[in-house]
């Protein structure tokens, strides 16, 4: 899918992420939030184990955070999926959701690699993030980047944060950027790199 002339993205930068979840609980209390939708979730990924070499013991144990969001992917494949067309891309390269046209069927919320999407149980509606474009049109930062005390969240046209920390966009969890061309960027963990670390899960898996 050819790149659209604007494309607003995220950059996130894992190898300083403390996990501290303030992005997370801002964006809930922004957005006021129902119990159990949380448009932005902090991923707590470790793996490895300790192994015994002789008489002395080594350990290739990792552990870093992953804050994640709605990608405002490139090709959105919550967009195609929709069958009420309630999905939409304005001219930022933003995808947001009109509540309106929504029957709250969750076709996007099953298509979408990322988990992104969230079923509000009291509107009966499928919500996600807006990169708080509300905010922008105001010339502010969305609340998840103002808040973070690590300064790893950012925003910023895509083709510029490329240039600017390269095109890593599959840090683990993600899945493979050709599904739905993400628009973000990812600085990885200096752990992300590691080949030799067995068992890489999601340790939070009950938060999330």
């Amino acid at each position: 899918m050819p790149r659209a002339k604007r494309q607003t993205a995220f950059f996130f930068d894992a190898s300083a992420c403390s996990g501290c979840k303030t992005c997370q609980v801002a964006c809930k209390d922004k957005h006021d939030a129902p119990p159990g939708v949380r448009w932005r979730r902090v991923y707590e990924v470790c793996g490895g184990e300790w192994v015994k070499e002789g008489s002395a013991w080594k350990q290739n144990i990792v552990s870093y955070n992953m804050s994640v969001a709605c990608n405002h992917c490139e090709d959105p494949i919550c967009m195609t999926t929709c069958p009420t067309k309630a999905i939409t891309k304005n001219g930022q390269g933003i995808v947001l959701i009109d509540p309106k046209r929504c029957m709250g069927c969750r076709y996007c919320e099953w298509s979408c690699p990322y988990g992104a999407l969230q079923f509000d149980n009291r509107k009966k509606v499928m919500t996600k993030c807006t990169l708080c474009h509300d905010y922008l049109q105001q010339g502010k930062l969305p609340v998840c980047v103002s808040a973070c005390p690590m300064r790893v969240l950012d925003i910023g046209e895509l083709s510029t944060l490329e240039q600017q920390h390269g095109r890593n966009r599959e840090v683990y969890p993600f899945p493979k950027e050709t599904y739905t061309a993400p628009a973000i960027v990812i600085k990885p963990h200096p752990a992300a790199a590691t080949d030799d670390a067995p068992d890489m899960h999601i340790d939070n898996v009950e938060e999330l």
